[in-house]
C-alpha cells in the first residue's frame, strides 16, 4: 500500500523573486515548510549568485515542469570587461585579464553573431554531468574538464547601457539550455577582450514574470494565508502556448484512465490539423485541464494525467517557521 503523503493538497504554480545568496533548492524547502504543501517543486534552477523569477510547481503542476524549463526565459546581466574568471562569474579566481575595453559600437557590431542558433560551449562549472559526476565537482577537485559544445537558441540580445567603460548591461530572451556565463566570455573573446558576468536576474521564465512574482521577504512575511491565494496561480501559466482540446465529459474519463482517443471522431470540431503528427495538447472538460495528450495522426494518447482537487488553502494549514 502506497504511503500517503504529508501535507495538504495545494495545485498551481507560484513566481517568487528569489534574491541573491539562496539556492533554488532551499527555495522550495521553505515554500514546502511554510504552506505545509504535500508536493513542492521548481521550473527551472537559478544559482545562488542569481536573482530574479524562480517558477515553484505546487501538487499537480509538478507534472507539468518539464514545459516550463523547455520554454524561453529573460534575463538581464553585467559584464565585467577585462577580467575573465575560473567560474565566468564573481564566486571564481581571476584567470585572465586585457586592458582592451570595448565601446557601444563594438558590442553593437558583434551582437548579431550571438542571436538566432549558436554554438556555445557551458562554463566548467556547471551541473553538466561529466562520465557520472558534476563538472563543478570536477573543477572543484582540480580535475581537467571539458564540455562539448552544443546549440542554443538567442532569440533576442539587447545592449541596454555602458555605466562605464568597464561594465556593459544586457537583456536577452533565450531558449531551453542557455549559459548567460557562457554568452558573457564570448561576447567578450569576440570583442578581443575576457569578462565575467556580475549580475544576472531572470525577469521572465514564460509566463512567469516580475509581475505575477511575490518576493521570498514577502511570501515569507505573510502573516495571512488568504493573501497568498493572490499569488497562486493556476497550472495552464505553464502551458499557455499549447493549443486546448475540448472534450467531452466521457472523452476525458477515457483518457484519463489511460484509453486511447480517436481524431477522426473529434475531427469534425476542426480542433485537431488532419495531419498532426507528436502535437501535444491540453485535454480539457470545460475549464478543468484533465491531462497533456499527444496527438499522433489518428489516436490521442494521455502524456500526464492531471487529477485536479479544491485547493485547500487554509489558515489552520499553515505551519509558519
Amino acid at each position: 500500500m502506497a504511503r500517503k503523503r504529508k501535507g495538504i493538497t495545494i495545485d498551481g504554480w507560484l513566481a517568487i523573486d528569489k534574491p541573491v545568496g539562496v539556492g533554488s533548492t532551499n527555495v522550495v524547502a521553505m515554500v514546502r515548510r511554510t504552506l505545509n504543501a504535500a508536493k513542492v517543486g521548481h521550473g527551472g534552477t537559478l544559482d545562488p549568485l542569481a536573482s530574479g523569477i524562480l517558477p515553484i510547481a505546487l501538487g499537480e503542476a509538478t507534472k507539468t515542469v518539464q514545459w516550463v524549463m523547455d520554454g524561453a526565459k529573460t534575463y538581464r546581466f553585467t559584464v565585467k570587461f577585462g577580467e575573465a574568471r575560473t567560474t565566468d562569474d564573481l564566486e571564481g579566481e581571476v584567470c585572465a585579464t586585457s586592458d582592451v575595453r570595448p565601446d557601444s559600437a563594438a558590442i553593437g557590431a558583434v551582437l548579431p553573431r550571438f542571436t538566432g542558433a549558436i554554438s556555445q560551449v557551458p562554463p566548467i562549472y556547471s551541473a553538466i554531468k561529466v562520465d557520472g559526476e558534476r563538472a563543478y565537482d570536477l573543477a572543484r577537485a582540480g580535475e581537467q574538464v571539458e564540455l562539448k559544445a552544443r546549440t542554443v537558441m538567442i532569440h533576442r540580445l539587447d545592449l541596454l547601457s555602458m555605466p562605464d567603460a568597464d561594465h556593459a548591461e544586457f537583456e536577452v530572451l533565450c531558449g531551453k539550455g542557455t549559459y548567460v556565463r557562457s554568452l558573457a566570455r564570448d561576447i567578450s573573446h569576440a570583442l578581443g577582450t575576457v569578462g565575467h558576468v556580475t549580475f544576472l536576474r531572470r525577469v521572465a521564465c514564460g509566463r512567469f514574470t516580475l509581475e505575477n512574482a511575490i518576493s521570498l521577504d514577502n511570501f515569507m512575511s505573510l502573516g495571512h494565508v488568504a493573501a497568498l491565494r493572490a499569488y497562486l496561480l493556476p497550472i495552464e501559466t505553464a502551458l499557455d502556448d499549447i493549443p486546448a482540446l475540448a472534450l467531452t465529459a466521457a472523452e476525458a474519463r477515457r483518457l484519463q484512465c489511460g484509453q486511447v482517443l480517436s481524431v477522426s471522431r473529434l475531427a469534425g470540431r476542426g480542433q485537431v490539423p488532419d495531419d498532426a503528427s507528436d502535437l501535444v495538447v491540453r485535454a480539457m472538460d470545460g475549464s478543468r485541464l484533465v491531462a497533456l495528450a499527444c496527438v499522433d495522426r489518428d489516436e490521442i494518447r494521455s502524456v500526464r494525467v492531471l487529477n485536479l482537487q479544491p485547493n485547500t488553502l487554509g489558515e489552520d494549514d499553515v505551519d509558519y517557521p
